[in-house]
């Protein structure tokens, strides 16, 4: 087996193949160490009086860009 480039796939590259191929030790450490090093980013603290607020806006912000990086599967027939 050739030895992999992972430092020249993309993120949802190397997730797709570490995904293809789970026995491949090395995929998955690249995998752990590109997302260790992203920038980690704090929502809030929990004694913050705006909490549960802050944090209902970030998850429905990440459920919008989501749905909206992934195709549909919801079909719309049309009738006449």
């Amino acid at each position: 087996m050739s030895q992999m480039n992972f430092d020249a796939m993309s993120d949802v590259e190397l997730k797709r193949y570490f995904l293809s191929n789970r026995q491949d030790k090395a995929a998955f450490h690249a995998y752990l160490d590109r997302f260790s090093q992203r920038p980690k980013s704090l929502i809030a603290s929990p004694s913050d009086p705006d909490f549960d607020a802050k944090i209902q806006v970030a998850i429905r912000q990440k459920l919008k860009a989501s749905s909206t990086s992934q195709p549909s599967n919801n079909t719309v027939e049309q009738t006449e």
